[in-house]
């Protein structure tokens, strides 16, 4: 039976979810945040990881892109309310295999992990059209601003976007304040950013945290 690992932050979201995926699949566990989801990728293995892409502590697409680095065969499928076909665009990039919205039925995501388990990608079509115009319009435009970023900025932006202290964003990145406010700095200079105010409007433009 193929193995599913689960990730949304709404907890009674997770629970319908859980129970749909569940009935099909074994349901290894749900976790409710992107630090939870790698953690629980590493230690469990699973066939299918199913996430959303607004999390707290760290957001989906980097989530994403942790586990596909430590474990490259994972296959991922992302279920999120986000309609936007550039958004879908960079989770393939990231490394997922299928992408569906939450306004879809569940036989769909049923059958997005079942294709993906296989190998196969998925793609849901209420936005298949316009993501291939995305897609063919992706080498002549410059890379968006989030592509600026290593993962350890990503994460450092995204925390301090949640309104984490430097402190604390030190302490759950395991590195100390001064290194964290070098990130910062960095972050702003990449980003053009003058302040806290706009990093968290970059971090909100970027998908990093909703409003």
């Amino acid at each position: 039976m193929i193995t599913v690992v689960l990730a949304d932050d709404h907890a009674i979201v997770a629970e319908g979810l859980g129970a749909l995926l569940r009935d099909k699949f074994s349901l290894l566990r749900t976790v409710h945040d992107g630090r939870a989801l790698v953690a629980a990728a590493a230690e469990l293995n699973p066939d299918v990881v199913v996430t959303d892409i607004g999390m707290p502590l760290l957001n989906g697409l980097d989530a994403i892109r942790q586990i596909k680095k430590a474990r490259p065969a994972t296959n991922i499928v992302i279920l999120t309310m986000h309609m936007e076909p550039d958004l879908a665009a960079e989770a393939f990039r990231a490394g997922a295999s299928g992408y569906l919205l939450k306004t879809s039925p569940g036989e769909e995501l049923v059958e997005a992990v079942n294709q993906v388990a296989q190998g196969r990608a998925y793609l849901t079509s209420l936005i298949a059209k316009d993501l291939i115009s995305v897609l063919l319009e992706a080498k002549k435009n410059s890379p968006v601003s989030g592509e600026k970023l290593t993962g350890r900025q990503r994460e450092v932006l995204q925390l301090i976007a949640e309104g984490r202290t430097m402190k604390e964003v030190a302490s759950l990145l395991h590195i100390s304040p001064r290194t964290a406010e070098s990130h910062k700095y960095e972050i702003m200079s990449l980003l053009g950013a003058k302040n806290t105010a706009e990093l968290v409007q970059c971090a909100i433009r970027m998908k990093m945290v909703s409003v």
